[in-house]
């Protein structure tokens, strides 16, 4: 049966991510994940697709506070649920209303990007439903781009890449295509046809493949961009039959239920 490899979480939209052993679960997906955005001062998301140094800026979840560090910068420390008033964001088609996190934030990481920007986080009037072809009721999710979770097994990699491999080209690592949960003990693309699962007694449906972008060619300690790669090969092989442009790896997931933890090493049921 397949288990759980990893488990990983995102803070702040496009910023590093954490390895965690356990994840708890509510209404948005894992509890901390992506949980704070950067917009700009009009509201509208940024993430590594235009600004790839992102991905230098570390996050730390402790009790009440989300830690900010990046190079050459004394580390900051944020209120994970102070709010220094509201703000209408964007993220993609979706417009939600969200709580900022104060200047300090604000000026602390426009000094790491060279430009201004505002910090903000899922509060209490924030309100974003799953899109509705693939929603249920109540099905609602954080600052991600589509869906409340990421899947994708080890499997799935190791074919994409040796195929990358094959093209001359070096293998990237699992940490460009940010997924959540990280599985072993399956065949290559099988979470492909998992129509439902079971993973430490959270349900989970498919939500439908997840489309790749420009983030997955960037070097997500450095920030820096290395090329066409796994797009290259992923093209050659992955390409989406519904829109032949999409180039697919890993799957979307909701969760049915709102409530529970995923623990490294638990097995994951296909329903």
């Amino acid at each position: 049966m397949p288990r759980v490899a990893s488990l990983h979480i995102y803070p702040v939209k496009s910023c590093r991510g954490i390895d965690v052993s356990n994840a708890q679960v509510d209404q948005y997906g894992f509890v901390g994940d992506r949980r704070f955005l950067i917009v700009t001062p009009e509201g509208q998301f940024i993430t590594q697709r235009q600004v790839p140094v992102l991905a230098t800026i570390v996050t730390e979840l402790r009790d009440a506070v989300l830690r900010l560090s990046a190079p050459n910068r004394s580390p900051l420390d944020v209120s994970r649920f102070a709010s220094h008033g509201t703000r209408q964001v964007t993220v993609w088609r979706d417009t939600m209303e969200a709580d900022d996190c104060g200047d300090e934030p604000a000026a602390w990481l426009g000094g790491v990007l060279g430009f201004s920007v505002r910090l903000v986080r899922i509060g209490a009037t924030y309100h974003r439903p799953v899109r509705p072809a693939k929603a249920m009721p109540g099905d609602v999710f954080s600052f991600a781009d589509g869906y409340p979770f990421l899947i994708l097994s080890e499997a799935s990699l190791t074919e994409l890449n040796d195929r990358i491999v094959e093209r001359g080209a070096d293998g990237v690592p699992m940490n460009r295509f940010r997924p959540n949960i990280v599985v072993v003990g399956c065949a290559p693309f099988a979470e492909d046809g998992w129509t439902r699962i079971r993973v430490g007694g959270v349900t989970l449906r498919n939500g439908g493949p997840c489309a790749r972008c420009i983030i997955t060619t960037t070097d997500q300690s450095s920030g820096e961009r290395q090329g066409k790669e796994p797009l290259a090969t992923l093209a050659t092989f992955r390409r989406s039959p519904a829109d032949p442009s999409d180039v697919n790896f890993g799957i979307n997931l909701i969760h049915e239920i709102r409530s529970g933890e995923i623990r490294v090493g638990d097995e994951v049921e296909v329903l």
